[in-house]
């Protein structure tokens, strides 16, 4: 078993506002929460990119008349993986496969269309569902390399 892992899964849950100023507040708990694994200082940076650009993602997009609810789970599973979601309740994707796209944005010149593009590079699995009008779920699983390498 992995460190930090136990026989159970362990999952905390956040909620808040679509606020820019949580966007930190978010990266900065899962984060934490993920410290517990072996994961490296560059993963543990990889986690927050990944946190805060899915974060970031439904604060630019999912509401647009203004702020909605953000949940943010982060699950520890008895594997000792990182799983994490970031729901929303808002407008949703029309076309998830092209949002996945490097460079796709819907607001040209305002953003650079990367945070699915990062969460992907980042990740050991990706997996994004939504549907117009329905929200979107970002889920994504990280694994410690070294437990990966200990395992061998």
């Amino acid at each position: 078993m992995a460190h930090g892992a136990s026989a159970v899964a362990n999952t905390v849950h956040l909620e808040f506002p679509s606020l820019p100023e949580n966007v930190g507040f978010a990266r900065a708990a899962v984060a934490l929460f993920a410290s517990r694994l072996d994961f490296t200082l560059d993963e543990l940076e990889e986690i927050k990119v990944a946190v805060s650009e899915a974060v970031s993602n439904v604060v630019v997009h999912a509401y647009p008349e203004g702020p909605g609810p953000v949940r943010v789970e982060a699950t520890v599973t008895p594997q000792g993986e990182l799983v994490v979601r970031v729901a929303d309740q808002g407008r949703g994707i029309e076309d998830v496969a092209r949002a996945c796209e490097a460079s796709f944005t819907t607001r040209p010149g305002e953003h650079l269309g990367l945070g699915l593009t990062f969460i992907n590079e980042y990740a050991d699995r990706l997996e994004v569902n939504s549907a117009p009008g329905q929200g979107t779920v970002v889920t994504f699983t990280k694994r410690p390399q070294m437990a990966a390498v200990h395992r061998e």
